[in-house]
């Protein structure tokens, strides 16, 4: 009984020594994401994918995230929202101070997420406020996405890319609401580029994206599923929702790509268990 005691001891002692290392790095994810729409364009192109910050530092003014993310010399910076924490009592200057030096490296577009949607849309009730954020960033050339499109030409092929806010009744919690493509085609309008990129928050309504037809889809929001299970996948979603489907990953949903980043903070439960933050880079091709 003693030796199955201290074993189980040992084990916790590893779990949790992994937990404390987890929360105090990130990696690189690599992907990349093929299609015949993109048939053209002379050369890949490199997207880096953030999302889901939450206001967290890795060393001073996040200089380790920007290396890396210099370092990976992207053509577009992708944000896919909740960078910031919108709870009072949290100050989002250290995320403002590490994103405005993004334009630097290449052109930077922002869609928001749950936390900064509830600034936006409920200013009273929290001490942020999104109009400075927002400010900050804009002042310092980050487009915002905000149900809206930026389209340019790669090589020819018109590239368009949307940021989708979903309504906040979508991220409550313990219940599903239904998200219908005709009710993102009345936010962001129909597709009309070669090659359709969507920032959407929130990767429950995955099917519905590509329904809507985007070709390229970037979500977050779900933080890999707090715990990553090898061959499961993530065991908790935000909301409650028990091996949410895309916790994490490079998935193919018919004929759409759908790239879920595991995000680069925490908060609520600051937890990661064989979960590392990360910054996601993908190949074009």
């Amino acid at each position: 009984m003693g030796i199955f005691i201290i074993i189980l001891l040992f084990i916790a002692v590893l779990i949790i020594g992994e937990i404390v290392r987890e929360l105090h790095c990130f990696k690189l994810t690599h992907y990349t994401v093929q299609s015949t729409k993109l048939t053209g364009i002379e050369d890949s192109k490199r997207i880096v994918f953030l999302s889901d910050l939450h206001n967290y530092c890795y060393g001073r003014n996040n200089e380790k995230l920007f290396q890396a993310i210099e370092g990976e010399h992207p053509d577009l910076i992708l944000i896919g929202g909740d960078m910031l924490l919108r709870s009072n009592g949290n100050y989002y200057g250290n995320t403002v101070d590490f994103l405005v030096r993004l334009p630097k490296i290449c052109e930077v577009y922002y869609a928001n997420g749950n936390h900064e949607q509830k600034l936006k849309e409920w200013p009273e009730k929290y001490e942020q406020s999104y109009t400075d954020y927002k400010a900050q960033l804009v002042k310092s050339g980050i487009h915002f996405l905000e149900n809206e499109s930026k389209e340019f030409l790669w090589n020819g092929k018109s590239i368009r890319i949307t940021g989708l806010e979903i309504p906040l009744k979508g991220y409550e919690r313990f219940t599903r609401k239904r998200l219908l493509p005709e009710e993102i085609e009345a936010k962001i309008g129909r597709p009309c580029a070669d090659y359709e990129i969507l920032l959407a928050h929130h990767p429950a309504y995955i099917e519905t994206y590509q329904k809507w037809g985007a070709d390229l889809i970037l979500a977050g929001h779900y933080h890999g599923g707090v715990i990553q299970i090898p061959g499961i996948g993530g065991v908790i979603a935000p909301d409650l929702t028990l091996f949410p489907r895309y916790s994490g990953g490079c998935y193919q949903v018919n004929s759409a790509a759908a790239v879920v980043s595991r995000g680069i903070g925490v908060h609520s439960v600051p937890i990661r268990l064989w979960n590392p933050a990360e910054i996601v880079s993908i190949e074009l091709v």
